[in-house]
């Protein structure tokens, strides 16, 4: 992963370089051309199996490259300039890619923040953010410099936000964001930049959000690059 600012000012493609590359490590065994991020074989649950890099992906290149046979296969359209719908997909929903420039929120919330570190630590984070289940999702190997798992604990220690970052194409995305029983998600937001600011302070913060996350994302100062879309296929 990279750390060098956007070239040339493109956020927009520095946010979908970004997602594609938390793709590729979260779901091992994909390959990057220059158009597309493709799995060719089924990735686990919340993500997709290609992820398109730029307006001039091919969809003919993109369904053969994935296995549509098996349920659950999704494309990422990055750019929402694709018609899947003739290779069996149909559109699951549409979202907004935000940024926000470096710099801390001006409140941090009231929740300790920390930095997962250990295996151990990642599936009591993974727990929190799925509800009370851990299913192995998040690999210990992702515990690198470039990827940084947060926790917003309360007074007894227990996970009550949290989100997760990584740092790809001069930029971090974030990503992951939860919150847990009655925490409201201005606790998340805050917290969650407050951390990522002290981590890699300078980098813009990008990511993509729909519906009321994505609201609650611009009352964080974060503004919308662009559209996307995700395809799911039929079959599932």
């Amino acid at each position: 992963m990279t750390t060098d600012s956007p070239a040339g000012g493109g956020l927009l493609e520095a946010a979908v370089r970004n997602n594609a590359e938390w793709c590729a490590v979260v779901c091992p065994g994909g390959t990057f051309t220059a158009d597309a991020w493709t799995s060719p074989h089924r990735t686990p649950p919340y993500y997709p199996d290609a992820v398109t890099l730029t307006r001039g992906a091919s969809a003919a290149a993109l369904t053969a490259a994935v296995d549509s046979a098996a349920p659950g296969c999704s494309v990422k359209d990055s750019f929402a300039v694709l018609d899947l719908a003739p290779a069996g997909f149909e559109v699951l929903f549409e979202a907004q890619w935000i940024h926000r420039p470096a710099g801390p929120p001006a409140h941090p919330g009231s929740l300790h923040w920390s930095r997962v570190g250990t295996p151990a630590g990642l599936a009591r984070w993974e727990a929190a953010w799925g509800g009370g289940q851990s299913a192995g999702l998040f690999r210990p190997g992702l515990l690198t410099a470039g990827i940084a798992f947060l926790a917003g604990r309360t007074g007894d220690g227990r996970i009550a936000a949290g989100a997760a970052a990584n740092t790809a194409a001069g930029v971090v995305g974030i990503s992951n964001v939860f919150t847990a029983g009655d925490v409201p998600a201005d606790e998340a937001w805050s917290g969650a930049l407050d951390r990522i600011s002290a981590l890699w302070p300078g980098l813009p913060v990008v990511g993509y959000e729909a519906g009321e996350d994505l609201e609650t994302a611009a009352q964080h100062g974060f503004a919308p690059l662009g559209g996307l879309r995700v395809w799911l296929h039929a079959s599932a």
